[in-house]
């Protein structure tokens, strides 16, 4: 894991991947992820679905302006040499109706999926991952069930903090103990984690990215790399290639000593260098 940063300091890759942010939520901590964007600097940058909170916003609408800083950042990005590939996921299906067009907005480019060469070599899948959610692929009802007990948990566990936090104790997530602790979630993460090195093996290539499950992971499964580049909900992690080919998954908050207490737009504004 790298060292703290500077809160002025910049930081530049050859890629980065994230997913999972859920524009349009309460839960979305795009504050985090616009002091992430303006902090950082990429030749492609991949985003790997979940980007917009489709099923959210059709019940209620959530947009603040952490919100559209995060799609200036992404925009300018585009604009300014970055290669930006945007791969929808089943939170925002409905841009994968215009898939079939090649469609390019503002510079950024719709893909269901894309393989990435990193610079040692490496072949890796680039996909969401929900078409191998058995649950979101044969039962979309449940997965809809699911999508509302876990935005229910997500508000116990703001009102839990509240109480952790008048005590002096640090953040905890319930979400993420509970993926940890319950037997059958972690199955499931399991089968997802085979499921995604399986598909990338079958093509013949050396590894898979994806998001989809909001749980950080890399590790090898079955000879090849998989990656979960985690979320901007709970972890606020990503993906990052390094200019020579090294992979590693940075946990934003962490490393920037950043409080999930913080209220939103409270964070210094940086300007890119």
């Amino acid at each position: 894991m790298m060292n703290a940063m500077s809160p002025t300091s910049h930081q530049r890759y050859r890629s980065v991947f994230i997913s999972d942010l859920h524009l349009g939520t309460r839960g979305c901590r795009s504050d985090f992820l616009a002091d992430f964007l303006r902090r950082t600097s990429c030749d492609q940058l991949y985003l790997v679905g979940d980007i917009i909170d489709g099923w959210r916003l059709r019940k209620s609408w959530f947009w603040d302006e952490a919100h559209d800083d995060v799609l200036r950042l992404i925009l300018k990005k585009a604009q300014t040499g970055t290669e930006v590939t945007y791969i929808p996921g089943n939170h925002d299906e409905m841009l994968r109706h215009w898939l079939p067009m090649g469609l390019e907005m503002g510079g950024i480019r719709l893909r269901s999926e894309a393989v990435h060469t990193t610079a040692d070599g490496r072949k890796l899948l680039v996909i969401h991952g929900d078409e191998f959610d058995s649950v979101v692929r044969y039962a979309k009802f449940l997965a809809l069930l699911g999508d509302w007990a876990y935005t229910v948990t997500l508000t116990i566990n703001r009102w839990f903090n509240l109480v952790r936090r008048h005590m002096g104790l640090p953040y905890w997530s319930l979400s993420a103990w509970l993926k940890r602790r319950v037997k059958e979630a972690v199955k499931a993460i399991d089968r997802y984690e085979i499921a995604l090195a399986g598909e990338a093996r079958r093509r013949g290539l050396d590894g898979v990215v994806c998001g989809h499950i909001h749980h950080a992971e890399m590790r090898e499964v079955g000879g090849v790399l998989y990656i979960n580049d985690g979320d901007w909900v709970e972890s606020c992690t990503a993906l990052v290639e390094h200019l020579d080919g090294r992979l590693e998954l940075v946990d934003w908050a962490e490393l920037n000593r950043l409080s999930f207490f913080t209220p939103r737009n409270s964070l210094p504004v940086t300007q890119p260098a």
